[in-house]
């Protein structure tokens, strides 16, 4: 088994690692069907993470709220979703994402440990704030960093920078935890600790990189820690 090293900080990915975007389109579920649920969920994730990596390649900078509503209107579009008051409902429930049900339970056990917690995302802070707040992790979370800080999304080293710099500690002492594999690879090629929290069975990325450890949820990750 890999050993993590002295980590200080334990820094979650927001979206999908602690927060589970798809309980914005099951808010929806008297307007949709299974499927259109279904179709949408997928359609906008991978619109709005698409929409991030092309605005850092373009250097064409606008927060993850317009890149959220962009992503939904492209979906919409597509799926010819055309019902009334849809899109601000999706909208305004994604400002309230449900967090995952082991999510307060490992945090309180990290803090418990002496860990340090902190989240490292590209939602705007008006988004993460609110996100935060709804599923009572205020008191759980010490340090809430957002891209909009260095002005670029992930995987740009610019951001698993900026953590280094505001929690003043090196990269090595950092345990990342991510659900996206893609951000994952990124932070362990940086020089971070990673734990690959695979909630969606994805496959190993070839990319520069390796995730130290992969668990299924965050439950698994009290363990790793305390075996540090």
């Amino acid at each position: 088994m890999p050993e993590l090293g002295e980590v200080r900080v334990c820094v979650f990915d927001a979206y999908g690692t602690l927060f589970d975007f798809a309980s914005a389109t099951r808010g929806s579920g008297d307007l949709l069907d299974g499927a259109e649920l279904d179709k949408l969920t997928a359609l906008w994730r991978d619109k709005q993470l698409q929409y991030t990596w092309l605005r850092a390649i373009q250097e064409r900078h606008a927060d993850f709220w317009q890149v959220t509503g962009d992503a939904l209107d492209f979906t919409l579009d597509t799926l010819k979703l055309d019902r009334p008051g849809l899109r601000d409902r999706l909208m305004e429930l994604y400002l309230t994402l449900e967090a995952f049900p082991e999510v307060p339970d490992v945090l309180r056990q990290l803090k418990a440990a002496g860990k340090r917690t902190s989240i490292l995302s590209n939602g705007s802070p008006v988004m993460l704030r609110s996100a935060v707040e709804h599923a009572g992790l205020a008191d759980l979370i010490d340090c809430v960093l957002s891209v909009e800080e260095v002005g670029v999304y992930k995987p740009h080293p610019r951001v698993y920078q900026l953590a280094v710099d505001r929690l003043g500690i090196q990269a090595s002492q950092i345990s990342f935890q991510s659900s996206n594999a893609w951000d994952a690879y990124a932070a362990s090629a940086f020089g971070m600790k990673v734990v690959w929290c695979n909630r969606y069975r994805q496959r190993k990325e070839c990319l520069p990189g390796q995730p130290d450890f992969e668990i299924e949820t965050l439950a698994e990750l009290p363990a790793i820690v305390e075996a540090i």
